[in-house]
């Protein structure tokens, strides 16, 4: 698992770069719609890492993704629906960076 924490204000795909150089190469990364860009899949294919990414509704050809695989993705899916449910780190009571990654690895590893 990578983390980061980003200002409000930044797309996801920005911080996308550094967490993946932290993963090992060779794996396989399953991800919601939000992530699906050219350049990010092109990112994953030099390391080596097969994207399982479900096309966004704008892309004129959407592209495959293997069924048995993309049902994983409820793993990460109902991992952020427990970090919406966790109201303390949903509203940043705790407003130390070091604290508030404490809680989002804490409820991303209870998953």
């Amino acid at each position: 698992m990578a983390l980061a924490r980003t200002p409000g204000t930044i797309a996801d795909l920005s911080i996308a770069a550094p967490l993946i150089e932290a993963w090992p190469s060779g794996i396989r990364l399953i991800a919601d719609r939000g992530c699906d860009a050219n350049h990010g899949r092109r990112m994953l294919a030099e390391r080596g890492t097969s994207a399982v990414i479900p096309s966004t509704a704008s892309r004129k050809t959407p592209l495959p993704v293997h069924g048995s695989v993309d049902r994983e993705r409820n793993l990460s899916e109902r991992m952020f629906g427990r970090l919406k449910n966790f109201r303390r780190s949903a509203t940043r009571y705790g407003q130390l960076a070091t604290n508030f990654l404490a809680a989002i690895a804490m409820v991303a590893r209870a998953e």
